[in-house]
């Protein structure tokens, strides 16, 4: 049974027919699903959804594109919404130096108000890189981010900083792109850390998949098991051992025991 670590069922891309996404995803062999906020409305969503069906648990935050939107009355809300049983981390948070859709300085400090927010509810927290390696790094090290761990999603850094991640409490989540051509040094790092820290996702509806990338209009929980296949032709493991042990990895780093 698969688990799709990080997914954004409450996008748009879902409103007609989240019904049927989520049979298909059952139909392929999906056991659970875990719905990520990215600001406080799709917080909200994710943990409607999360109540609504029991193979869907929720992760609330504040992402860095809506970094400037993140209040201390924001983080009373996350905080209460965190209270919900179905709710197993903070996120996604982090640093995003590519579309700056927020200042950097913002970004900091809401990623740092978020990972203190994850401390005081003893959850994970996940976390969403681009461009900002050293700097998502420097932030871990000093906040002890990976204090009751976390997840560094979609993950696209080289093995050094995998390695610094793991040290510091970090799993390491592979999606989409780890099937793409060009995904040499993806590739290189879920080739050579230790399945134990290794999870897979969609981060639906984007980051399609080979091979259904540019066929379909979007992503979608399903789709998951070609980043499996893809890790199990790199790992040279059955996809079934390859869906058990990310399977019980985003368990254990969710804490999820159903």
């Amino acid at each position: 049974m698969l688990i799709d670590s990080h997914a954004h069922l409450q996008d748009r891309a879902f409103r007609k027919d989240l019904p049927e996404v989520l049979q298909r995803a059952r139909e392929g062999g999906l056991e659970k699903i875990v719905c990520i906020g990215y600001d406080y409305e799709s917080s909200i969503e994710a943990v409607e959804i999360a109540r609504q069906y029991p193979q869907v648990y929720a992760v609330v935050g504040v992402h860095p594109h809506d970094a400037k939107t993140l209040k201390d009355e924001t983080i009373a809300g996350l905080y209460e919404l965190a209270q919900d049983p179905k709710v197993v981390a903070i996120g996604e948070t982090g640093l995003d130096y590519y579309r700056d859709l927020s200042p950097r300085d913002v970004q900091e400090k809401a990623f740092i108000a978020q990972v203190k927010l994850a401390q005081e509810l003893y959850k994970p927290v996940v976390i969403h890189d681009r461009d900002a390696h050293q700097e998502v790094l420097n932030i871990i090290k000093k906040e002890k981010a990976g204090k009751n761990e976390g997840v560094l999603h979609c993950y696209s850094g080289h093995l050094p900083l995998a390695i610094d991640l793991m040290k510091e409490g970090f799993y390491i989540s592979f999606a989409g792109p780890l099937t793409y051509k060009n995904a040499r040094k993806t590739v290189e790092v879920a080739g050579k850390i230790s399945l134990e820290k290794i999870l897979i996702e969609t981060d639906c509806p984007y980051l399609t998949p080979e091979p259904l990338r540019g066929k379909i209009k979007r992503n979608e929980p399903a789709n998951v098991s070609h980043v499996a296949a893809k890790l199990a032709e790199i790992r040279n493991k059955p996809l079934e051992e390859i869906a058990y042990i990310t399977a019980l990895n985003t368990k254990r780093v969710f804490r999820i025991n159903d």
